[in-house]
């Protein structure tokens, strides 16, 4: 009798199986993923990682987008803490870089110019006269390969080769980036990628947050701490000057915490500012932490990198609506960038972000949820 019960159970779990590839989705051990759509011919997928507390946050290869991150609130109820989309449409009308991966460099270069080893090189300007965010078809436009790891903690990782003279970058770049959930609510990413050429590289997620699981809220209440005693003032467009300044005492002191809203006025345009974490190395550190009363959730960021970019969605206008219709307005989100500083190809006095053949560029920025 047992014989027979275990043959039908197998036969059920093929049944279960099967069924899961008619549907076109394929499940492992903390990771699931579905087919998402189609763009330039190619098949784009949406993947799920899940811990054991129903934490969930949704990934697709195609510009490596974090689409949602589902999480509870201090009354257990569970929402999305990011702006996004539904359905691949959303992000192919190509809205301001929600939940995208950038590369090849994170954030502006002046002119989209710069000199390397004796040689000018001009990138796209697609930020009025500066380059910005990798250019016109950034990382964030583009389908990655994609694999799945089941193991203590499952993970996706994203490749992609950036070919030389893409987008102005010189030397074919290999990229990998690693996602992992694991159940302390600690989202890693891991940023991988070697060069045949000298060339910049500055990668980052761009994920806007609304720590209230609903966008109709401004985030200008949530609370911030940012882990730095500097930041780096810019020009009328956005461009660092070269000057490091002291944040005491100017509205760009987050060393205590402060609601975002609170100094926001005194700020031209909004927060759209490098800071300079206050670290002696390179080393995973803490570098800023935001908490919103209404929801009682926390988010920690901490990462290698030496700077961290606080966009305070200034530019969400409206014009942008999710697939039911409900607009993105100014100061719906919120965006902290691990990077290293804004123009540095320019900026001799601020670390190198240039990566030489036979190095090997490693950045790890971790995000720990929790609640208060």
């Amino acid at each position: 009798m047992k014989k027979i019960q275990t043959i039908a159970l197998l036969f059920i779990t093929s049944l279960v199986i099967i069924g899961c590839k008619s549907n076109r989705a394929t499940i492992t051990k903390g990771i699931s993923k579905i087919v998402w759509g189609e763009t330039e011919g190619k098949q784009v997928d949406l993947y799920t990682l899940t811990n054991k507390n129903g934490v969930e946050i949704k990934i697709s290869n195609y510009g490596g987008t974090m689409t949602s991150w589902i999480v509870p609130d201090k009354n257990g109820n569970r929402s999305n803490i990011l702006l996004g989309f539904d359905s691949l449409s959303g992000y192919l009308a190509k809205p301001p870089y929600f939940g995208a991966l950038i590369g090849r460099y994170g954030n502006r270069i002046a002119k989209g110019k710069f000199i390397l080893e004796g040689k000018e090189y001009q990138l796209a300007t697609n930020d009025h006269t500066n380059h910005l965010h990798g250019g016109i078809k950034g990382f964030d436009k583009v389908i990655w390969s994609a694999s799945t790891i089941s193991d203590t903690i499952p993970a996706l990782i994203l490749s992609y080769t950036s070919k030389d003279g893409e987008e102005g970058y010189p030397g074919n770049l290999k990229v990998t980036v690693r996602y992992s959930l694991n159940d302390d609510n600690e989202l890693f990413i891991e940023y991988h990628a070697e060069t045949d050429k000298s060339t910049p590289v500055n990668l980052t997620q761009h994920n806007y947050y609304n720590l209230t699981g609903d966008y109709s809220n401004s985030v200008l209440n949530h609370t911030l701490i940012i882990n730095a005693d500097y930041f780096t003032p810019v020009d009328s467009t956005l461009i660092p000057t070269g000057e490091m300044k002291l944040v005491k005492g100017t509205p760009f002191d987050f060393t205590a915490a402060t609601k975002i809203g609170a100094r926001i006025d005194s700020v031209k345009g909004g927060y759209d500012h490098n800071w300079v974490l206050n670290k002696k190395d390179s080393s995973l550190q803490l570098a800023a932490v935001v908490a919103d009363s209404l929801s009682g959730r926390q988010l920690e960021v901490f990462t290698t990198e030496p700077g961290l970019q606080f966009y305070s969605g200034n530019f969400l206008d409206g014009t942008i609506k999710d697939n039911s219709g409900k607009p993105f307005n100014q100061h719906t989100g919120f965006c902290l960038e691990t990077q290293h500083f804004p123009d540095s190809p320019n900026k001799s006095s601020f670390p190198t972000t240039i990566l030489q053949p036979g190095q090997k560029y490693y950045s790890i920025t971790k995000y720990k949820f929790s609640l208060n």
